[in-house]
């Protein structure tokens, strides 16, 4: 059956229909109720911005959806009648019989009947190494018949399969992400906050029975207020530039919220073949027997192996025999026999240095004591190798028509990548912590761990629990892609953010669940699509990197987001003040509204400060914030209630006066607390950047100039204005000193 999904016209259009876009088309529709044609145009970009980025991201998933289904096979060899025929993949049905033949793929979930393949089951389980296909044996639709021929029957076809699931999860895999939840939570807290405070206004106004207009007029400011109108802007702009300058690192994010995520990121689950280790089978070991040394071994098994060919045991023993001198006495090759799946081994035959025929044969150690004679060390050191996870060959030497003797094992293994130790020390460092998830069998992946310093519990055998947390197990084997989707899932339920880093089609779904899917650079398109992080560059060091970026980002947003909060409390309480102050509203919607345009934008420049990451993951505590920032919204409602004050009992100034007053002094304050809330420290602790130093020029400026030309505003004198600014400098330590304490007491990073 066909997939049923809403058009993408209707995909969009629900992108403007959530609490965030809500406060942003009000303050459209505010703003083109006053007239405010060229801000409304403004804050109409920004909702159509976050929309279409939106948009962007759903259809990424799609895209990983796609790439999934085109790994399937399309075409599948089908005995249906007793004939043979070739159908689309998508036609079989439980049952079925087919044909797996070399260079295929397998087209549905099978049980194999007759013949033997060699399955590369990697795109699914994570198995670093093929595996033999004999009858009875399960496979999965994906894999890939890299040697024999074989015939199955069907078991479960499209959705049902393996394959199948896991495509699905990636469409139904979505991680919450905290920027979006942060955000959430600051505008649900100043909307209830103003809806408190409007309601109070108008019962003041009705007891003071001021005129409708005038009501309606207090209302739209208050309002004005409360919108955080560029604070969604300010994370897209904090996290485009950490992307850029992850960019240059070679690391490249394909969504934005990546960048932010880093920061907050506590647990990194890694996949191990591909990822942590080469995904390049070599020889880890040799154990010749006596009366041999290991470069005999390695140069006799070379000849019993073929060269230049796709199969990757081979391929890996020809690399090491080239890596050590070879013997003067190696025979020369005179026939090679490929593995065959009937004999289970392959075999050459040679000449030695005397002149005579030798024969080498080359497989599983339990298939060459059939036909050659072990030596007594033989046991014990394959019994050592078989425990530390490795792969281990016997190679078999002798006369051609005599009896062969084993020489030697090769022990060959997936090694991990020369950095990874050094990453997972950094993160361990840095407060993540590292969990491996992979497909391969518990003893392979606990020597791998070892070797990267992962040397805490495995997870035993068997489904996933349903409550696990990180300390739990450092090691998760066996698992499969749903499996390691259920794990971050999981662990995100516990209250973490979660990274994942994989690089094939089996990691896909817990790349797109967890809030940093990490594609390394050898990943499939599959991966890429999927992850939010993308390595360019060979490696791991991109991780660390986007760690460090997003805490980078993330100070620069809570400098914005705390200077934000601070304002808009401070300019609601003001309202208040003012109102019972003079009897009527201190600010106008105009005036709300150029200190709207003038501070909120400007303070995006904090998206470009000069910050110190902190040492250890950071995190939204939305309710530490709201109480540093009513704490200093107090504080400043003070001041500028003591300013207008002023202006009104000391000065006499008018009305209209006392309005420009009060803008002034919140756009000055609004500087202040901007260098107050930059530093978590005291405010000379680190130099600002050149855009701050500029926008609060410009923001000082702009209400200066207006305010003694009388430009949109009544016009107040010059040296009031240096007053107000004097003053506020001194206001700027006072507050500081505060913020230092009350910030100690939150433990704010």
């Amino acid at each position: 059956m066909a997939e049923q999904e809403s058009p993408a016209w209707r995909r969009l259009l629900a992108k403007f229909w959530a609490p965030i876009p809500w406060m942003l088309e009000a303050a459209i529709v505010l703003q083109l109720a006053l007239g405010k044609y060229v801000e409304a145009v403004v804050i109409t970009v920004l909702v159509l911005f976050n929309a279409l980025l939106g948009f962007a991201q759903e259809a990424r998933a799609r895209a990983t959806l796609e790439a999934l289904k085109s790994r399937l096979a399309l075409l599948a060899s089908v005995r249906r009648d007793g004939t043979w025929h070739t159908v689309p993949a998508a036609e079989l049905v439980p049952g079925d019989l087919v044909k797996l033949s070399l260079g295929g793929i397998v087209p549905a979930d099978v049980r194999l009947l007759e013949g033997e393949v060699l399955l590369d089951q990697s795109t699914l389980t994570g198995e670093s190494l093929p595996v033999e296909g004999r009858p009875g044996r399960q496979s999965y639709a994906g894999a890939l018949i890299r040697r024999g021929e074989a015939l199955a029957q069907v078991t479960a076809t499209g959705a049902r399969t393996r394959f199948g699931r896991t495509a699905e999860l990636v469409r139904t895999a979505h991680g919450v992400s905290t920027q979006q939840t942060t955000v959430l939570r600051v505008v649900r807290n100043l909307a209830i906050f103003n809806g408190a405070v409007v309601i109070a206004q108008v019962a003041y106004a009705a007891v003071l029975a001021l005129p409708t207009h005038e009501v309606i007029s207090l209302t739209l400011t208050a309002i004005l207020a409360a919108i955080p109108v560029a604070l969604p802007a300010t994370f897209t702009l904090a996290s485009a530039l950490g992307a850029r300058a992850l960019a240059a690192r070679g690391v490249l994010p394909t969504r934005l919220s990546a960048v932010e995520e880093a920061a907050t990121l506590d647990v990194l689950c890694s996949d191990k073949t591909g990822t942590i280790t080469q995904n390049a089978l070599a020889v880890t070991a040799v154990r010749p027997m006596p009366g041999y040394e290991e470069s005999q071994v390695l140069a006799l098994a070379a000849l019993a192996s073929s060269e230049g060919g796709t199969d990757p045991v081979d391929g890996a023993i020809h690399t090491a025999a080239v890596r050590r001198p070879a013997p003067a006495d190696v025979p020369r090759l005179h026939s090679f026999t490929p593995f065959d799946p009937a004999r289970k081994r392959a075999e050459a035959t040679a000449i030695d240095a005397a002149g005579h025929s030798v024969r080498i044969a080359k497989g599983a150690v339990t298939t060459l004591q059939a036909i050659a004679t072990a030596p007594p060390q033989t046991a014990e050191a394959l019994e050592a190798l078989a425990a530390e996870g490795f792969r281990v060959l016997a190679v078999a030497y002798g006369p051609a028509d005599g009896a062969l003797q084993i020489i030697g094992l090769i022990a060959l293994s997936d090694p991990p990548r020369a950095d990874a130790a050094v990453l997972i020390g950094e993160l361990r460092a840095m407060g993540v912590t590292t969990v491996m998830v992979t497909g391969d069998a518990p003893v392979t992946a606990k020597v791998v761990a070892h070797e990267v310093g992962l040397d805490g519990p495995i997870c035993p055998a068997g489904p996933v629990p349903e409550r696990v947390l990180p300390q739990d197990y450092s090691v998760f084997a066996g698992v499969f892609p749903e499996d390691k989707f259920h794990i971050v899932r999981a662990f995100q339920a516990g209250g973490h953010t979660v990274g994942m880093c994989g690089d094939g089609a089996n990691d896909a779904p817990a790349l797109r669940q967890a809030q940093m899917g990490i594609a390394v650079s050898n990943a499939t398109d599959v991966a890429k699509s999927a992850a939010g992080i993308v390595l360019t560059e060979p490696g791991l060091a991109g991780i660390v990197s986007a760690i460090r970026e997003g805490r980078i980002a993330f100070q620069r947003i809570l400098t914005y987001t705390l200077r934000s909060l601070t304002q808009k409390l401070s300019q609601m309480l003001l309202l208040v003040v003012g109102l019972v102050m003079t009897g009527h509203a201190i600010l106008t919607p105009r005036l709300m509204a150029l200190l709207m345009i003038t501070s909120d934008f400007l303070a995006m420049s904090a998206t470009t400060d000069n910050v110190h990451p902190s040492p250890k993951p950071n995190a939204w505590h939305v309710d530490n914030i709201t109480i540093l920032g009513v704490a200093l919204a107090l504080c400043n409602v003070l001041f500028c209630s003591g300013v207008v004050a002023f202006g009104r009992y000391e000065l006499r100034l008018d009305q209209v006066r006392l309005q420009t007053l009060a803008s002034v002094t919140l756009s000055f304050t609004s500087q202040a607390l901007f260098y107050v809330v930059r530093e978590r420290r005291r405010l000379w602790s680190s130099r600002p950047s050149g855009w701050i130093v500029v926008s609060m020029l410009v923001d000082v400026g702009i209400f200066a100039i207006l305010a003694t030309r009388g430009i949109l505003m009544s016009a107040i004198s010059l040296p009031l204005v240096a007053v107000v600014f004097g003053a506020c400098i001194v206001f700027a330590f006072v507050l500081d000193t505060l913020k230092a304490r009350i910030g100690t007491r939150l433990k704010m990073q």
